[in-house]
């Protein structure tokens, strides 16, 4: 008996679950601005029952909150550092509080450091992944009992933000390179897990998206001070997806219920290379990109 292709499986329970409807509540992290922000708008669109978002920048949080709130969805906003597991036990409870319910989790927020291994401090590897992974784990530990608890033919859905760095890893980016590795490698086990349970979880791996994440890094402790200058000018040079398309990627993943969600041509590309280089990807993306990737050797 031969394997069916991958695209072909299903879950028997898909066709009455639904991902996406007018009842959903989603929760969406580091929706300040980038990607959480357009996904907040995007999903209002879609007129959603409610949302609940969250960030560290209460100021961007407010704008975002004007922004989705304009189609008259309900927003809740909270201030969350996703990396303090109290701060999200919260934002669970605020979430009840409002909505007595939540559908979607959107794992979001995440933060980026620049700097090789050797210029990057102990203690900035523990502040990225404090954010980016350990807010993943805190945030799909948190909620995944409000999800489990939902009726069919409702679903819950966990989505989870990795990148295309979680197929690859550039010079200059080892702290960021293992927070989305380990990104990827929970939400592909917990998929696994929660197969036929009514709750469905898609990884997603952006390529070049036209946020502020590059300005906004931090610097290495001993990393030089023009790379700080170099890294944003380089990022604009790849970056090629604005976040509203991106946002609508990531709903209309949400809504085929896919486990891996690619967003633009380049991610598309990066994971094709990987699949075929798994060792010498690196000398032929740079290659590509001008050497462009080769500047934090």
């Amino acid at each position: 008996m031969g394997i069916k292709p991958e695209s072909k499986i299903q879950n028997p329970k898909s066709k009455i679950q639904m991902s996406l409807s007018k009842n959903s509540v989603a929760i969406i992290t580091g929706a300040g601005s980038g990607i959480g922000r357009a996904l907040a708008v995007r999903l209002s669109e879609e007129g959603v029952a409610g949302l609940v978002i969250s960030d560290v920048n209460e100021a961007g949080l407010g704008e975002t909150a004007d922004l989705a709130g304009a189609s008259g969805v309900p927003v809740l906003t909270s201030v969350v550092d996703v990396s303090r597991r109290e701060e999200v036990e919260r934002l669970a409870d605020e979430t009840v509080e409002k909505f007595g319910r939540a559908t979607h989790l959107i794992n979001n927020a995440g933060v980026g450091l620049i700097g090789r291994c050797e210029q990057i401090s102990i203690e900035d590897i523990e502040w990225l992944m404090g954010i980016n992974f350990w807010g993943t784990v805190y945030g799909t530990k948190t909620f995944l009992p409000l999800l489990r608890s939902l009726k069919a033919p409702e679903a819950g859905h966990i989505v989870n933000i990795s990148s295309v760095f979680g197929f690859i890893a550039p010079p200059g980016q080892t702290a960021y390179s293992a927070s989305k590795f380990a990104v990827r490698g929970f939400t592909e086990a917990l998929r696994h897990e929660l197969e036929g349970t009514g709750i469905f979880v898609s990884c997603v791996h952006p390529g070049g998206i036209r946020t502020d994440i590059a300005r906004r890094a931090r610097k290495g402790e001993n990393a030089p001070e023009e790379d700080k200058e170099t890294a944003p000018v380089i990022f604009d040079r790849l970056a090629r997806t604005e976040p509203a398309e991106a946002a609508d990627v990531i709903v209309r993943g949400i809504k085929a219920k896919k486990a891996r969600i690619l967003i633009g041509s380049d991610a598309r590309q990066i994971s094709l290379i990987q699949r075929l280089f798994p060792t010498r990807y690196f000398t032929l993306m740079d290659r590509i990109s001008g050497g462009m990737l080769s500047k934090f050797r």
